[in-house]
């Protein structure tokens, strides 16, 4: 399937408003999802309307060595683009909390690479606790299949020629703070309880499967 070029859309969720709670409540989700992504989606298409050059790159290519961007657009497209990107994993990677645990490599990785998936928690939770300001957290894997820990600030991304995302957690206040307002710690934990190991997974396994 070739990848989404512009004009980008909104992508639906996956799942109605109210489908994570308790942790996500339906009023955080809606306004998240309608108002803060949407409008990273507009602002992205907004930044290209005026360079056409640009207008047959997927998202990952538009991050990707900005380096080579126009001067002109290139903290927009990090910025908004980096918003786009985060964003959609971040919804794609979660799901109803009922009975979800990792699994298969995944799994096997995760308690190589940290020790335990005890460990893996702790770490995860403080990269996201800790990260100042606005910002990400996320796992992600090598293409060796080596996991790693990583926070970014803003709408930044990992270096995507280096890592493939596994998935991230939003430590934007506007992700968290109408339910529980300047609780971080306590979004953090409900959070863990949504991830979706199962896409997780088959993120990992596509990766590892490209060295074999």
């Amino acid at each position: 399937m070739r990848d989404e070029i512009y004009p980008f859309v909104v992508k639906p969720l996956p799942y109605e408003y109210d489908a994570l709670t308790p942790v996500l409540d339906a009023t955080t989700l809606m306004f998240h999802h309608d108002k803060h992504y949407k409008t990273y989606v507009d602002n992205l298409n907004s930044v290209l309307a005026d360079h056409p050059q640009l207008q047959k790159m997927s998202l990952k290519e538009l991050l990707t060595n900005t380096e080579n961007l126009p001067a002109a657009a290139r903290t927009p497209i990090i910025n908004n683009g980096g918003g786009v990107f985060n964003h959609e994993l971040y919804f794609d990677a979660m799901k109803c909390p009922v009975g979800q645990e990792p699994s298969g490599e995944l799994l096997k990785a995760l308690e190589r690479d940290f020790g335990s998936v005890i460990q893996w928690k702790e770490k995860m939770k403080q990269a996201a606790v800790s990260k100042f300001g606005s910002g990400w957290a996320w796992l992600l894997t090598d293409e060796n299949g080596i996991l790693t820990i990583q926070q970014t600030a803003n709408q930044d991304v990992p270096d995507l020629t280096v890592y493939t995302p596994i998935f991230l957690v939003d430590v934007w206040e506007h992700a968290y703070y109408l339910q529980y307002q300047n609780r971080r710690p306590e979004y953090v934990d409900g959070w863990f309880q949504l991830i979706n190991w199962k896409k997780a997974a088959r993120r990992y396994e596509e990766v590892i499967a490209r060295k074999q």
